[in-house]
């Protein structure tokens, strides 16, 4: 007679079928037809080049097929697109990304570069990056010197040539081209300073801190930030403690151009709009205003006439107001881009607009015509390529300078090649020399005149400093 079936072997006979059928779904693919080659990204900027080296990489964003068994840059002088049959490095992967150092180069050659990643589906590359090594053995380098302020780094209120004038804490510098000075603003004394190429001082404001409009003479400010021209030579000032952009015209005259003096979001006209300690501040060739609005994470527009939009950034709610909460996002449209305390704005000729995005240690580009954004220099993989970018500025010819918080000031080329050109990262003091032998102690803007000099406000040194660059 044959046996009832067992509940117990039952039991155990289903439970085998579900560990089976879980193992069935979960497993991992092993054959490569059903899957794709890595994602990669190649570093948009070339940097350390010399006359036979360089460094680049790149950063794996999607690889569905598990371990990758080599990645790196692969490059070439005479084929466009190279592949790893041509020259290539093998790098260590750090958080999906990696640094590459190039070795062997040829002098005043042009190469072609793209990062490469290989797992058992194959290799993928990134875009081609194009760069020319230096024609001699020489290296780009800067001769830092004091141009205004105390040589003993000594804060105070003084006016007067060279280091018999007095700052406390220069935070904003800006080139006038129309009459070739600089403006300052010497935030911790609440005022606009003006000077001179030579070193000559002069305070053009009153240091009680308030929002008045009127002559310039007995105009009020609360701690302005920054400052840029227009092509007629009139002002802009980001008022960042009255939260709200104000215009010097050229016979001395000021007017608020937008916002309230409410710290919050609010696009439209003229004293309808609201800022949130807006930092950073660019006018392009039609006078439009730009804004970075480091209290909301945005960009913002104001047109001539003072209305104001917002260019890129999205916004959520947050608090009281609506704001943007902080973040890392390129994208092609404005609404869907995150910054995290955008500082600085400089504008090319090209229609872009380059954003020192210091806290996420990047500096990236918004296309003016849609808001569209991607990262120039630093990402999560670079974290010391650029310590803390506060302010960019730009030449006529649209090369690029950065003033890092974390002591350095930085170019970046026309050909997207970036060069260190004086102090060292994370390193303070107060020296004037060449290059890595100069320090600074925290500069936070920075701006070129026509001849190609270079001054950056050396914020917690309290003087200004002037850089002149050559290749020697």
């Amino acid at each position: 007679m044959r046996k009832p079936f067992s509940g117990t072997i039952f039991s155990a006979l289903i439970l085998l079928s579900i560990i089976i059928l879980s193992f069935g779904c979960n497993k991992v693919p092993t054959d490569p037809s059903s899957t794709v080659v890595p994602s990669v990204v190649t570093y948009a900027l070339i940097s350390n080049v010399s006359q036979t080296t360089a460094l680049s990489g790149g950063v794996i964003t999607a690889n569905q097929y598990g371990n990758i068994t080599a990645n790196g840059v692969c490059w070439s002088s005479v084929n466009a697109v190279p592949t790893i049959a041509d020259s290539k490095t093998t790098d260590t992967l750090n958080n999906n990304g990696f640094n590459s150092t190039i070795t062997g180069l040829a002098g005043n050659t042009t190469y072609y570069v793209r990062a490469y990643a290989t797992n058992a589906a194959g290799t993928g590359y990134g875009s081609v990056v194009k760069f020319t090594t230096l024609s001699t053995p020489g290296v780009v380098t800067a001769t830092v010197t004091t141009l205004a302020g105390s040589t003993a780094g000594t804060y105070g209120f003084a006016d007067g040539a060279g280091t018999a004038a007095l700052f406390n804490g220069p935070q904003g510098i800006a080139y006038n081209s129309i009459a070739n000075n600089l403006y300052v603003s010497d935030i911790l004394n609440n005022l606009i300073r003006t000077m001179t190429p030579a070193g000559q001082v002069t305070t053009l404001t009153q240091p009680t801190l308030g929002l008045v409009n009127g002559p310039l003479s007995s105009a009020l400010f609360y701690s302005p930030s920054s400052v840029a021209f227009d092509t007629q030579g009139n002002a802009y000032v980001a008022d960042i403690g009255n939260n709200v952009i104000r215009k010097i015209t050229t016979t001395g005259t000021v007017t608020t151009l937008a916002g309230n003096g409410v710290y919050g979001y609010v696009d439209g006209a003229g004293t309808v709009a609201e800022f949130a300690a807006p930092q950073g501040i660019a006018v392009d060739a039609q006078g439009v205003v730009y804004v970075a609005d480091r209290g909301n994470n945005l960009i913002r527009e104001i047109t001539p006439a003072g209305v104001v939009s917002t260019l890129a950034g999205g916004i959520t709610a947050v608090g009281i107001s609506q704001q943007s909460a902080p973040g890392y996002v390129d994208g092609v449209a404005g609404n869907v881009v995150v910054f995290n305390r955008p500082s600085s704005l400089a504008l090319d000729h090209q229609g872009n607009l380059y954003v020192s995005d210091i806290n996420n240690k990047t500096i990236r580009v918004v296309t003016i015509s849609n808001g569209a954004t991607s990262t120039l220099a630093g990402n999560s993989t670079q974290k010391n390529l650029l310590g803390a970018p506060n302010a960019v500025a730009s030449d006529a010819a649209g090369n690029l300078f950065i003033a890092d918080q974390s002591g350095r000031v930085l170019e970046i080329t026309t050909q997207k090649v970036l060069y260190i050109l004086a102090g060292a990262l994370n390193t303070s003091g107060f020296t004037n020399g060449v290059g890595a032998a100069a320090r600074f102690n925290n500069p936070e803007g920075i701006a070129v005149d026509a001849q190609g000099n270079i001054y950056v406000s050396d914020f917690g040194n309290n003087v200004i400093r002037k850089i002149t660059v050559k290749v020697q």
